[in-house]
């Protein structure tokens, strides 16, 4: 089964199961009823079929209810698909061919429509659209003139222009050296005391006639009379506040990037986190490289053929940074963490990364993800809308637990994005499945199981499967309870489950000989109804019985039962001394 056809077939059951068109709806999916009259209902098809072409493709299907939950939305529709794939083709401009075919579905005949995304940009009735999430939006003709240089392959940063490269700015080209003698990368750093025209050269900034190309341009040239500003910079000491600072920066971008990243550096707020092993680290209230590639993001991949600055709203825990444009096509908001890394001005973000104000392609979103949820916070919101994306970073204070128990982790996992999503949600939710994580990391449900089952494993053992879901091919996950123990008050919950009440309990007739209600409540933490039950639970598997001659009330004592735990041992291999094994691990395999 192709991907859409997984997509299709997963809504339809969801809407069976309960939910409506309207709510399983996507950027690549729309349901759709057959109106009353067969001409408006095609030409409506045309209309959201160019409006998917336009974007990434999709899937159209007719016969189903919007509003309408179970299996009530399942109507039907009796159109003919060689009628509607050629109508479809008669009513747009260029020609689109689509793919139509019925099938049954709870009942009734649906109608299917496969949209491919196209490389032309389409119209109905002289009217062009997009999809943005799941609305059908107008596109403007610097839109279209955008799409199609990316559809082209066009790069508008590359594009030379008449300018010598004598009309750099010796104040941003020197900025630009400095950026390359304080890189990491010794290569990098050794082109900081070539020539000028060296220097650009390095950067990618000169075309083959000599000239400066538009990113060059962009950075290092004075801007011309009546030039707009490139970032407009606001800073409010609450969100809804009046800003108390405000800065408009112009040409040449190069040193207005590092002024705007220098002034929220300067109102960020840092607490020192101290480790398990005597090492202090400084954690923002908003970390630094997510920032960083926040900003710079925008600014490398806003559309500049469209008018307006990158708006950066700045409140102390709240930074909210808008790029003007669109998307680059094929990244959404649903994959942009995970999709390949498509540079709409692919010179200026060379230039960028060389000067080392960017990560290499495809990491950067991935560091804003990392280091948010490393330092307790949320991961980024981004937003687009049909003229500008949003990003939206909330910080604060770090929940300096989870710092310091990352901080124990294997460098590979403390690193790696999808263990610190894993790890993020669990602090909230008891449980979690590959199925529910899938949409959080932006891959299918087979790689976040195989994540967690990377997870569960030795050498990190961070979470184990629910004894009760163990043998399923996607179990429910939890946190293991030494996880727990270290993140301390990072969770919000605190854990318990059937197999530590077992443990804690055995543990305590082991010491004891025997236990009753009140210490099984003060061990446990629980009510008298929760520790009842959970006794009569180990009563009824054997493991307990009770052994004093009261049957009810707090004078009821509970000893060893014929399913009791025996300590077993093992030899070690090589040697003759005999030694126990690991409690924990051996009433658990005796238990269960």
């Amino acid at each position: 089964m192709t991907r859409s056809g997984q997509l299709l077939d997963e809504a339809l059951q969801a809407i069976a199961a309960g939910a409506t068109a309207d709510d399983v709806e996507s950027n690549r999916l729309d349901f759709k009823r057959q109106g009353r009259s067969r001409d408006d209902t095609l030409k409506d098809l045309a209309h959201t079929a160019v409006c998917f072409a336009n974007a990434l493709g999709g899937v159209l299907v007719v016969g189903v209810r919007d509003r309408v939950a179970g299996s009530d939305a399942f109507e039907g529709c009796d159109l003919d698909p060689d009628v509607v794939a050629r109508r479809i083709y008669e009513l747009t401009d260029p020609h689109l061919t689509v793919h139509a075919e019925t099938m049954r579905s709870h009942g009734v005949t649906l109608l299917v429509v496969q949209v491919p995304r196209s490389p032309e940009i389409h119209q109905v009735e002289g009217r062009a659209t997009h999809q943005v999430g799941k609305a059908c939006e107008p596109l403007s003709s610097a839109q279209i003139a955008t799409l199609l240089a990316e559809r082209r392959g066009e790069d508008w940063s590359a594009v030379e222009t008449g300018r010598d490269p004598h009309d750099v700015s010796a104040v941003a080209l020197g900025l630009a050296r400095e950026l390359l003698r304080r890189h990491p990368d010794p290569r990098h750093q050794a082109h900081a005391e070539r020539s000028d025209l060296d220097v650009l050269r390095v950067l990618g900034l000169i075309g083959p006639g000599g000239h400066l190309v538009r990113a060059g341009e962009l950075l290092l040239c004075e801007p011309d009379a009546g030039t707009v500003d490139l970032i407009a910079y606001q800073y409010r000491r609450t969100p809804a506040g009046e800003p108390v600072f405000a800065e408009r920066l112009p040409a040449p971008l190069l040193p207005a990037l590092v002024r705007v990243l220098d002034v929220i550096d300067a109102r960020v707020d840092k607490t020192p986190v101290n480790l398990p092993n005597g090492q202090q680290l400084q954690f923002a209230d908003l970390p630094e490289v997510a920032v960083r590639e926040a900003v710079v993001n925008a600014v490398i991949h806003r559309d500049y053929r469209l008018p307006g600055p990158v708006r950066i709203e700045h409140a102390p825990t709240r930074l909210v940074v808008s790029s003007p444009g669109p998307l680059v096509r094929g990244v959404t908001v649903e994959n942009i963490l995970t999709t390949v890394s498509r540079p709409r001005n692919a010179c200026l973000t060379g230039a960028v990364r060389i000067l080392g104000l960017a990560e290499e392609a495809g990491v950067g979103v991935d560091r804003m993800y990392r280091e948010m949820v490393r330092a307790g916070h949320n991961p980024p919101e981004f937003v687009e809308e049909p003229d500008q994306v949003r990003v939206t970073l909330r910080g604060g204070a770090p929940n300096k637990p989870l710092a310091r128990f990352i901080a124990t982790l294997p460098t590979t996992e403390a690193d790696d994005a999808d263990t610190l999503l894993v790890l993020h949600r669990l602090l909230t939710a008891r449980h979690v499945t590959a199925q529910n994580l899938a949409p959080l990391l932006q891959k299918s449900v087979d790689e976040v199981e195989d994540v967690l089952r990377r997870l569960s494993a030795e050498p990190v053992s961070m979470i184990e499967p629910t004894r009760e879901t163990a043998r399923r091919a996607h179990p429910s996950y939890r946190l293991r309870e030494h996880v727990v123990r270290e993140l301390g008050t990072a969770v919000t919950y605190r854990r318990r489950t059937a197999d530590e009440y077992d443990r804690k309990i055995v543990s305590l007739v082991r010491e004891a000989g025997w236990v009753n209600a009140a210490m099984v409540r003060t061990a446990l933490d629980l009510g008298t109804q929760q520790a009842s039950r959970v006794l009569a639970d180990l009563v009824e598997r054997g493991v307990l019985r009770k052994t004093s001659e009261a049957q009810r009330g707090p004078s009821v004592r509970y000893g060893p039962g014929p399913r009791f735990p025996a300590p077993r041992s093992r030899k070690r291999r090589g040697q003759g001394d005999v030694v126990a094994d690991d409690p924990g691990r051996q009433e658990q395999d005796e238990l269960f």
